[in-house]
């Protein structure tokens, strides 16, 4: 059971390469599981309700006879090992982290009677090696899979506790990623989508160091995905030389994902946000010079204490002027531990709730306008599964999960496969053209049955 973020369901799909090699059947119903592993999240008060509320279900599973060990690993673990290990006895094992090389074996040891708990794991980023899980099974559709490129990190952002349970900034080593980006290449992957912390920090920490841009060159010229996608990337960092790379690669999706924050240089300094509103309006001037197609995408925060009426005014304005293609947003949760815990004065809950709906409000508005400039273009789309009557897909412009999809619909009747006039299938994981005929604040739509055609795979 995975909580939380992209990094996480790699972290995932790596355990589950090791259960697998070790002999283990992995079974999608825990209620037939003799172990159930829950790879949690703490980034927040609501991630952390949900972990727990996750682990409260595995537990109850094995109080009813169902499974034989419940085993913790992740980010909840490894800040609240002890609170978990106190709060609920139904739990047979608490690993950190780096629990890579570890996951299998504590569970042979919990299926023998013993309660495990293993300090490596809870090491909190603090080895000097990159810690590599031995195999991986991956989660997701067949022709997508998440590439980790770093974990941990530098940033210290006031409000935000991952450097305290994801430690100092680490770069996967450069051979090991081009060496999982050819192996999943040769499994028929066509979209392969870079998570880490801070992706812009990439190499910086490497004795021969590779930055970003030169790791994206190489992954660039592997034969196979059509799509590389990237997400988290700091504002301040986005150089010249990546720009350029992206805009010089056809496989290089125009889409970033810059996490912001907010647009009030006065909260800014107080969050430990490096640059200005300015410096990131320059930035993305650079980006839209050069990807006049870029689909750009942020995330605030309302609600962080200080965060007067007019500091929040300025972050509607912000947002208008820049117009993002996707904004995601959420209130400011108080994180034990991190600067930003004593700071005051405290916006209250209810105020913070309006500020989250006003920028929703307007951020919809602005998707909107997006959307439905759209409408007309021909555009690339990854199938992604097959509805009574079409199908669904992502553009470039949308990540999974996170962003919106492409509904295709008035197939014509009495064809059992979808087709276009030449009579070629497309199925889930192909890529089609097609001509957009609608727009909402999320989704765009294709309802013209001759709009399509299939892109060929050579």
């Amino acid at each position: 059971m995975t909580l939380g973020c992209p990094k996480n369901l790699v972290d995932s799909e790596g355990a589950l390469g090791e259960i697998a090699e070790a002999g283990h059947e992995l079974v999608a119903d825990k209620s037939i599981a003799d172990a159930i592993v829950v790879n949690t999240c703490a980034f927040i008060e609501s991630a952390r309700e949900e972990s727990v509320q996750a682990i409260l279900e595995a537990v109850e599973e094995k109080r009813r006879g169902r499974c034989r060990a419940v085993v913790v690993i992740g980010c909840l673990s490894q800040r609240y090992k002890q609170d978990l290990i106190e709060a609920e006895p139904g739990i047979d094992a608490v690993l950190g982290i780096e629990h890579a090389g570890l996951v299998a074996e504590t569970i042979e040891s919990v299926l023998k009677g013993e309660r495990a708990l293993d300090a490596e794991s809870f090491r909190g980023g603090s080895s000097v090696e990159w810690i590599e899980h031995a195999g991986r099974v991956r989660s997701t559709p067949p022709w997508t899979a998440y590439v980790k490129i770093s974990d941990g990190c530098d940033n210290r952002c006031a409000y935000c506790a991952i450097p305290d349970i994801r430690g100092r900034f680490r770069s996967r080593p450069e051979e090991l990623i081009v060496e999982e980006a050819k192996r999943l290449a040769g499994e028929g992957v066509k979209e392969l989508i870079l998570v880490g912390q801070d992706l812009t920090q990439y190499g910086a920490d490497l004795d021969a160091p590779m930055l970003l841009p030169d790791l994206l060159t190489r992954l660039a010229a592997i034969e196979g995905p059509r799509w590389i996608r990237l997400m988290y990337c700091y504002p301040t960092k986005i150089t010249r030389d990546l720009i350029d790379v992206i805009a010089g690669s056809d496989r290089i999706v125009k889409y970033l994902d810059m996490p912001l924050q907010h647009g009030d240089e006065r909260v800014l300094r107080a969050m430990n946000r490096r640059g200005t509103p300015d410096d990131y309006l320059r930035v993305i001037g650079d980006l839209r010079a050069a990807c006049p197609e870029i689909a750009l995408r942020s995330s605030f925060i309302v609600g962080f204490p200080g965060e007067t009426r007019a500091a929040f005014d300025n972050l509607l304005a912000f947002v208008e002027t820049i117009q993002f293609d996707r904004v995601g947003a959420f209130v400011y949760s108080r994180e034990e531990g991190t600067p930003a815990w004593e700071m005051k004065p405290r916006v209250g809950a209810k105020t913070a709730a309006a500020r989250l709906d006003a920028l929703m409000r307007l951020q919809q508005r602005i998707s909107l306008d997006r959307n439905r400039r759209l409408v007309g273009r021909t555009l690339e789309i990854l199938v992604e599964s097959r509805t009574e009557d079409g199908a669904v897909g992502r553009s470039c412009r949308d990540a999974p999960e996170i962003d919106g999809v492409v509904h295709i619909t008035s197939i014509p009747p009495g064809i059992d496969t979808w087709r276009d006039r030449r009579g070629i299938d497309a199925a889930p994981g192909e890529f089609v053209n097609v001509t957009i005929t609608g727009a909402g604040e999320y989704d765009l739509y294709s309802d013209s049955a001759d709009s399509w055609v299939r892109i060929s795979e050579s």
